[in-house]
This record gives C-alpha cells, sequence and structure tokens, in this order.
C-alpha cells in the first residue's frame, strides 16, 4: 500500500500545482480582502453620506412586530457593499477586459476576394478557388508581372 498512497499523493500535488487550481486559490483570497475594503467604504463613508432618517449608522435600523425584532438596516448595509462590490468589479475589471478583448478580436483579417466563377470569398494570395477548383487570373496591382 505504500506506493498506493504515494502514487494518491503525486497525484494530489499534480492538482493542486495547477494553474487553474492556483489562479482560483488567489482569487478567492483577493476577493476576501476586496471584501473587507468596501465593507469599510460602505459602512464608514457610504453610509455616512446618504444617512437615512437622520442615522449615519444603518445597522441599528429595525422594527418590531409582536416581539420580533427585524434588523433591516444590516440588510440596507449588505445591499449596499453588494452594489459597491458590483460596481468595482464591473468598472475596474469587466469593462477593462472586454475592451482589451474587443481589440484583440478586431485584428485585421488577411486580405480577400471573390471568385470570378463562383463568388466564394477566398485568399487574395491564392491561385485556385477552394470551392470550384478554378484557376484565378492573376490580380492588376498584386507586382507578379514585375
Amino acid at each position: 500500500m505504500p506506493g498506493r498512497t504515494a502514487q494518491v499523493l503525486k497525484e494530489f500535488k499534480a492538482f493542486i500545482l495547477q494553474g487553474d487550481v492556483v489562479m482560483l486559490a488567489v482569487a478567492v483570497v483577493i476577493g476576501l480582502a476586496f471584501e473587507a475594503v468596501v465593507k469599510a467604504v460602505v459602512a464608514d463613508i457610504l453610509t455616512p453620506v446618504i444617512g437615512i432618517f437622520g442615522r449615519a449608522n444603518f445597522e441599528a435600523l429595525s422594527f418590531t412586530i409582536r416581539g420580533s425584532t427585524f434588523l433591516y438596516g444590516d440588510v440596507l448595509n449588505s445591499i449596499i457593499s453588494f452594489l459597491a462590490v458590483g460596481a468595482a468589479v464591473f468598472f475596474l475589471v469587466v469593462k477593462p477586459y472586454n475592451i482589451i478583448s474587443l481589440r484583440a478580436s478586431n485584428k485585421v483579417a488577411p486580405p480577400s476576394q471573390d471568385c470570378p466563377f463562383c463568388l466564394t470569398a477566398i485568399p487574395v494570395a491564392a491561385t485556385r478557388c477552394p470551392a470550384c477548383t478554378s484557376a484565378l487570373p492573376p490580380l492588376a496591382g498584386d507586382g507578379a508581372a514585375s
């Protein structure tokens, strides 16, 4: 059995050191740190600025029905935190990533021409049409004549 245990540990080590697992672990740690920052910003900056009902601390807001106390202020803080995290992720991560992805996907496509016989789009450098196998006449400005 020691050989089997060593093999399992070897597989576990390969699994843990995979790039995806490591990147996920880093993302979770950074996400938790980011959450703490956002909660502090919401509790210490946004909540006092908003100040519903003249209160700067939403956490203490509550109402009671038949002896049951509902702490809706904490829910308001959580909603503000969620929206703040969502906005930060959207504007600091998603939007820049989308812009970079769009720029990368807009690479110039190789020039093409239409086959004069079957009208299939083919590369300019092609000498035969891949669809109808017709020999293509040289382009007027391709520089082959000089």
